[in-house]
């Protein structure tokens, strides 16, 4: 299926309800009512919408934030926007390549974990935009987001958003 042949439609027969309006409608799910907020398996947590790796499970932590934290992205898989909804001054992070809204980074996270530096970063995303590839890494020969019978490949992002 071609990137820009993706409809709203699609997504809408393609995606739950509440990962619908998480990724398409840049909703917010309920602080600790995420599927992953206490996930401890290995893996790649990949875009729900279009399987692009997006974050390694060695990057998350506990926050206490009531949504799945991460230290850093998997690559350079996730884009940053500004944010100025809802009278805060925020950035929000989408998938680099469905355009997909996947949460928010904050500057208040660990700058050391393990005796590990970090990134000082947090990103806080919501449940309904992963899925967790269990026991892989992006890195993986055998590591293919394009699985058949997946969701279809997605347009790209606006290059010029709002």
């Amino acid at each position: 299926m071609d990137d820009q042949s993706v409809t709203d439609e699609v997504w809408r027969d393609q995606l739950s309800p509440e990962q619908y309006r998480v990724l398409r409608e840049k909703g917010t799910e309920a602080p600790y009512s995420g599927e992953y907020v206490h996930e401890n398996r290995s893996g790649i947590y990949v875009c729900a919408a279009c399987g692009e790796p997006l974050f390694s499970s060695e990057a998350k932590y506990d926050s206490g934030s009531g949504w799945p934290s991460f230290t850093e992205p998997a690559a350079s898989s996730v884009a940053e926007h500004r944010d100025d909804s809802h009278g805060m001054a925020r950035t929000e992070v989408t998938c680099k390549k469905c355009g997909g809204h996947l949460g928010h980074v904050f500057n208040d996270g660990p700058t050391e974990r393990d005796g590990k530096e970090c990134t000082g970063l947090r990103y806080c995303i919501n449940s309904a935009s992963l899925k967790l590839k269990e026991d892989c890494s992006p890195n993986d020969q055998s590591f293919n987001h394009n699985t058949p019978g997946g969701p279809a490949t997605p347009p790209a992002p606006n290059p010029n958003p709002r």
